[in-house]
């Protein structure tokens, strides 16, 4: 199976010069957790990620307010992966970076969705491909760092 298949097109996208406050409002208006930081409001080029937790650890914890820069929270260490890709690509990035979402990005680096954890789950209950194994495994390479912190 394609990164293609299941990924989620059109994903909202923010500039590194928008809000923390508008990147937490794209977020609730399209029911994510994580978005990519392109460039310009005029271009796909994607130079990063900020998720909610971002927000959540590297603004309000350390008391930036909403007018915050989503440059000063965002992730510039990308984890992207081709839209032809197959789904283990996507799988085995999430597992090895310990992340629930991959930027899916065309062959100029501009964002064409994103490939999450649920969509993984998602296949997994429809059989499309990822079996019930593969994502309990995924599941468990993401979340082994914060289960070994935590004990």
């Amino acid at each position: 199976m394609k990164v293609r298949e299941l990924m989620t097109e059109n994903a909202a996208c923010v500039t590194p010069d928008d809000s923390a406050q508008r990147a937490a409002q794209r977020m609730a208006d399209t029911d994510c957790g994580c978005l990519p930081v392109v460039e310009a409001a005029d271009t796909s080029r994607v130079i990063g990620v900020v998720t909610d937790r971002d927000i959540a650890l590297r603004g309000v914890a350390r008391s930036k307010g909403p007018d915050t820069k989503v440059r000063e929270l965002m992730s510039s260490d990308l984890c992207c992966c081709s839209p032809n890709d197959d789904i283990s690509v996507a799988e085995r990035m999430m597992g090895d970076r310990q992340i629930r979402r991959v930027v899916v990005v065309d062959d100029a680096g501009c964002c064409c969705g994103i490939v999450a954890q649920a969509d993984l789950a998602n296949a997994a209950e429809r059989r499309r491909d990822v079996t019930e194994g593969e994502l309990a495994r995924v599941v468990q390479r993401i979340s082994h760092t914060t289960l070994t912190a935590s004990a």
